[in-house]
């Protein structure tokens, strides 16, 4: 509750949260922050840190090297890093070095909460109408492509006329959505920092992919669900049947979160028989084993939920896709498609020594899924972490490796009895008999076999 934490926060209720920022000092704090948020590009040096300040969940940990560093008093480069921790310290009160408070002139005595920290991140004061952040003709082109029980995708154009997938997810509420809590604050925090992160992975100098889906926008908005949205999920309904609840009974005073992704193309699951051929599944293989190795090198990222419906693909004119692993440039080979990896509502990755997790380790009904390999990784990585999700076990991303190589070796394919389909078959089998024996995605990358990295 966020009144617990912040008694001169006025809090119209536990859910459905109306912030009033009661003074307006505090009030400045966030407009000053928020400011110095949408100031800062991520090529500028203090970016990183300052965003995992606002943003890191509080699941964090302080390295050894950090906690001693920190007491014998390093520079303020480091320290700028280390006083986050400070923030997610909720109910204590946070302070800034001094040398922050000289060089932006901040004055922030008070820790943020939860909902400052996602507000900061969509560039708001607090929750806007849909229509402020959703034009209507937007809105009207939306079409409903796919859904979790996390809540709503659909697809529109943005202002450049470019197709892009709108991810809506209900917080903070007291409605159940198909049949789970909605996500507070906090949780939804994962999974912003996370985005942000992988998205900015495009233009990193030493380890750069886009193999991870591209973040626009984000936004937080109140309200009932739009008409136009309704009227996309009902035709969703009539072609699909939806597995999910129609968004139809939230009351006005409901929060959503929208991220806006650029448009990844068809998702594995629903690509049975629409791929060309094992070539494909090959690349496929590959493109997500390098963008694996460059999170995995830049970020110690671990997805940890890498199912064949959280990798999509699309059609593409470009030979080849391009990455960068530790300073030396690579290229894959496309075959027609070009690959981006997507949800990471379990992932784990660090930023400037701070650690960004989920901790699934109570979640027993995760553990307990029959019927598909995807529920015994799961419980293979507990048994490999020894139920300790804080911790980094990149062999985590070999398992699920593991899994998308049986997903693309049982998979039809258009043109099933090409030239050269039996001995890239035969490529494809060796390995998923040989790639649990890597530590890590980076490890198989380097050395499997199948792929021949050129520069």
């Amino acid at each position: 509750h966020l009144c617990d934490h912040h008694p001169r926060l006025y809090c119209q209720c536990k859910f459905g949260v109306e912030m009033n920022f009661s003074t307006p000092r505090r009030a400045a704090q966030l407009d000053m922050l928020t400011s110095l948020v949408s100031d800062l590009s991520s090529r500028t040096p203090t970016w990183s840190r300052l965003k995992s300040a606002l943003s890191v969940h509080r699941k964090v940990q302080l390295t050894p090297s950090r906690l001693s560093s920190a007491s014998l008093g390093t520079p303020s480069k480091f320290r700028l890093a280390d006083v986050s921790l400070d923030l997610f310290a909720t109910p204590r009160r946070a302070t800034f070095p001094s040398q922050l408070l000289k060089q932006h002139s901040l004055s922030l005595h008070e820790d943020l909460s939860d909902a400052e920290k996602v507000y900061a991140e969509c560039g708001q004061h607090g929750p806007l109408p849909w229509e402020e952040c959703i034009l209507p003709d937007r809105m009207k082109q939306c079409v409903k492509i796919g859904e979790g029980t996390f809540g709503e995708v659909f697809s529109t154009t943005n202002a450049s006329g470019d197709t892009v997938a709108l991810k809506i997810i209900p917080v903070e509420g007291q409605e159940k959505v198909n049949g789970e809590d909605q996500k507070n604050f906090g949780e939804i925090l994962h999974e912003i920092i996370i985005s942000k992160e992988l998205s900015s992975l495009k233009e990193k100098q030493q380890n750069q992919t886009c193999g991870f889906i591209g973040l626009n926008d984000l936004h937080c908005v109140k309200g009932h669900y739009p008409p136009d949205f309704l009227k996309a999920w009902d035709q969703f309904d009539q072609r699909k049947v939806s597995e999910n609840d129609r968004p139809d009974y939230f009351e006005n005073n409901q929060l959503f979160i929208i991220l806006e992704f650029e448009f990844g193309g068809v998702d594995l699951e629903h690509s049975n028989g629409k791929l060309a051929s094992l070539a494909v599944a090959k690349s496929i293989l590959h493109q997500v084993t390098a963008a694996l190795a460059v999170a995995e090198q830049e970020l110690h990222f671990e997805h940890r939920d890498l199912h064949w419906g959280n990798v999509l693909v699309k059609t593409t004119k470009q030979k080849t896709v391009n990455f960068l692993l530790n300073g030396t440039g690579h290229c894959v080979e496309t075959s027609g498609v070009v690959v981006h990896i997507i949800d990471y509502s379990l992932s784990r990755l660090e930023i400037d020594g701070l650690t960004v997790s989920c901790d699934i380790s109570n979640d027993q009904e995760l553990f307990m899924g029959q019927g598909d390999y995807q529920f015994e990784i799961y419980r293979l990585m507990r048994q490999e972490n020894g139920n300790s999700w804080s911790d980094y076990y990149p062999h985590s991303n070999v398992l699920w490796l593991h899994y998308l190589s049986s997903k693309l070796l049982a998979l039809k394919y258009r043109n099933s009895k090409g030239k050269g389909t039996r001995s890239m078959r035969k490529e494809l089998t060796g390995f998923h008999d040989n790639v649990l024996q890597y530590r890590s995605a980076t490890e198989a990358l380097q050395n499997c076999p199948m792929f021949n990295t050129t520069n």
